[in-house]
């Protein structure tokens, strides 16, 4: 699950992931990161912790770390919540293999319309539960797929 900073959409992917994987005895293994290096090693936003803190979702061990190219050997698929952060993960893909298990985060529930995860973090609380609700919706379908 990948994101700009992975303090608001990603780490919300990952979270929303864990407690899937784990309710339903899921052989899956996930992690979030940013393209960007401006919060490495800080927790997820305060309004996203919040926020997944009302669907019953702990971000607080969470902590951001950078998308590296090691990523395409680690992962099966990579998740991007938008079409810039794919360009950057792409432009990190060595080869077509790694090209190939990337993907944006809402084609998982809305299958080929390359819809986009907005970013919540210069909105208002609705924004981050309208988020939520995109989010969870695409690691249903991911989980139980």
């Amino acid at each position: 699950m990948v994101c700009l900073g992975n303090i608001c959409r990603s780490p919300l992917a990952e979270g929303i992931m864990l407690k899937l994987i784990k309710e339903n005895n899921i052989n899956m293994r996930v992690d979030s990161a940013g393209t960007s290096d401006y919060h490495v090693d800080e927790a997820p936003d305060k309004r996203t912790i919040t926020n997944a803190a009302k669907h019953q979702i702990d971000l607080k061990p969470l902590r951001a770390r950078q998308f590296k190219a090691s990523d395409f050997e680690k992962f099966d698929k990579i998740y991007v919540m938008d079409k810039s952060n794919m360009a950057n993960v792409l432009a990190l893909a060595s080869n077509d293999t790694h090209k190939g298990k990337v993907d944006l985060l809402l084609n998982a529930s809305h299958p080929g319309m390359n819809l986009e995860v907005p970013d919540p973090y210069f909105g208002g609380e609705q924004g981050f539960e309208d988020v939520f609700q995109m989010v969870y919706k695409a690691c249903q379908h991911i989980a139980f797929a």
